[in-house]
């Protein structure tokens, strides 16, 4: 019975060995079959299965006699000679798929194969097997150093050449090449012990049948460094081969089973893992796919984000240079205007008095619009500075209300304000937030035709509120979430005030946020007002 249990253990390996290697050959040619990488990847996987095939046709020969054993075990010595030389020659184009030594060092290395392989098939390499501990152990003759100087001497060979190009390689190069050397040291170290350790100093084939798991090894290690670029296809592969060779394990042990019931059995569930298998793998398939769709997607933001930084970093630039540019020659203007209306070159009528008004004040407008737009410049280049010291904010929205309750009035407004009796001191920037004050009350002034303006201040959270409503223009939705983005103008006051920037209420924004506060705009519909606000902390 357990003799019977270890005969279907070694063809299960097999089986699992051959499709595994056969399978991740085949994907790694398909996937490019012009890479010379691919094809000796291919090659070794091919006599690798080749090996599979005939160590275990050595370990149970269709004529048990010592003639055939021995001329089974030397076959598989004459597969195994050529397995050193291809993975030297893959070691040494990997990754970049080129050469790393002079071709015609391809010579020797052919030359050392085929000594090799002569003496496995002669008597140089085993003379013999003996049975004296009941179980076939060949007996090696001279031309074993050969064998190690082609097999043992070229892994070594091929574990000099990695950490060699390890050394010298950096990024996603180094670690592939790391993958590589983990597979060539792991199989290596796993035949070592179940080849040479047993077979040659123990006396013993008891571990031999284990042979094929180091091809697993070292294919699956090879394979994985060749896909590290795109780990999806890794997955993909993995998932398929894991579904397949599982399906046909189950088959197989099955068919060895004996009995016909549980033949039947084991086939139906091999049929009902394999349905499942194939529906994991269009799982597996279309998550990667959609991975691969949101990485592409991702990278194109990312792109498109850099260039419109970009973009956005030369605007500003070219902002800065305009404004300061445009300041110089209208202060100048101004100066010029104020000295005219003076008298200093000469007398003037009342008609030029008028004249010289609108021209002073179309200037103060254009002084004021660039003035914007150097505050905007300053704040995207980090230059805008924040002086941080104990204020009272009610003396600060008492001189914002004093200072425009005229202009309100001119227009037939009623600006309302009552400061609360509260001492209101804080440490805030006075100037900051007595520009965000001055520009909600300003604005309710100009998109107010009727009613009353009210300021309140209220002290909650640990902060001061300040608010700011009126009974004019009002918005919708789409306004209230836009309000404070850069250019900006809603759409009920495209009509009003054609001068504006957008760029008031960004500025205040970024004042406010600047004191770790918050800002808003609430309305309940076009024509029926609005409040504008913001709150922040009292301490800093």
């Amino acid at each position: 019975m357990y003799y019977f249990h270890l005969r279907n253990a070694e063809v299960l390996l097999g089986i699992f060995t051959f499709l595994f290697t056969a399978y991740l050959g085949l994907i790694v040619f398909f996937k490019n079959r012009k890479n010379w990488t691919s094809r000796l990847f291919i090659l070794l996987s091919f006599l690798i299965d080749v090996y599979v095939v005939v160590n275990y046709i050595s370990l149970h020969p269709p004529a048990p006699t010592v003639e055939s054993q021995l001329f089974w075990i030397r076959i598989v010595m004459l597969v195994t000679s050529c397995i050193g030389p291809t993975l030297v020659v893959l070691v040494s184009i990997f990754p970049r798929d080129q050469f790393t030594f002079k071709t015609q060092y391809l010579i020797p290395l052919v030359m050392l194969m085929f000594a090799s392989a002569v003496a496995s098939v002669s008597s140089l390499v085993f003379t013999s097997v003996s049975y004296a501990t009941g179980e076939p152990v060949p007996i090696p003759g001279p031309g074993i150093i050969i064998f190690f100087i082609d097999f043992v001497g070229l892994f070594l060979l091929s574990f000099i050449i990695l950490i060699y190009k390890h050394h010298h390689s950096t990024g996603r190069e180094q670690l592939q090449i790391l993958y590589f050397l983990w597979g060539v040291v792991a199989t290596f170290s796993f035949m070592a012990v179940t080849t040479v350790i047993f077979v040659v100093i123990l006396k013993t084939s008891a571990t031999v049948f284990l042979g094929p798991l180091s091809s697993v090894i070292l294919i699956a290690f090879i394979a994985y460094a060749i896909f590290r670029h795109n780990l999806f296809d890794i997955k993909i592969v993995a998932t398929e081969a894991l579904v397949a060779i599982l399906t046909i394990i189950l088959v197989s042990e099955g068919v060895l089973s004996g009995s016909l019931p549980t033949i039947l059995f084991k086939i139906f569930f091999a049929f009902l893992v394999g349905s499942l298998g194939v529906l994991l793998v269009k799982s597996v398939h279309k998550e990667i796919q959609q991975r691969e769709e949101l990485m592409a997607l991702a990278a194109s933001l990312e792109q498109a984000n850099v260039r419109l930084q970009e973009l956005n970093r030369q605007k500003t630039d070219f902002l800065s240079i305009a404004a300061h540019q445009l300041r110089t020659p209208l202060s100048i203007l101004n100066g010029y205007i104020e000295l005219i209306k003076d008298g200093a070159y000469g007398k003037i009528t009342l008609q030029t008095k008028g004249i010289l008004h609108n021209m002073d004040e179309s200037n103060s407008r254009l002084v004021k619009l660039i003035d914007e737009f150097l505050d905007v410049t300053r704040l995207e280049q980090g230059r805008t500075r924040y002086n941080f010291f104990q204020k009272d904010i009610i003396t600060v929205v008492t001189s914002v209300v004093n200072e425009l309750r005229a202009h309100a009035e001119k227009k037939g407004l009623k600006l309302s304000w009552k400061p609360p009796s509260t001492v209101g001191t804080g440490i805030f920037d006075e100037e900051k937030i007595r520009h965000v004050v001055f520009n909600f009350v300003d604005n309710a002034i100009k998109y107010s035709e009727r009613g009353i303006i009210v300021v309140v201040v209220t002290f909650e959270q640990n902060g001061v509120a300040i608010r700011i409503r009126d009974q004019g223009l009002g918005f919708d939705t789409v306004d209230e979430n836009n309000f404070f983005q850069k250019f900006y103008r809603g759409n009920n006051v495209k009509g009003v005030n054609v001068n504006g920037t957008g760029l008031g209420l960004y500025v205040c924004r970024i004042f406010i946020e600047g004191h770790h506060g918050r800002i808003w705009s609430i309305s309940a519909g076009l024509g029926k007002g609005s409040e504008f606000g913001f709150w922040i902390p009292l301490q800093q």
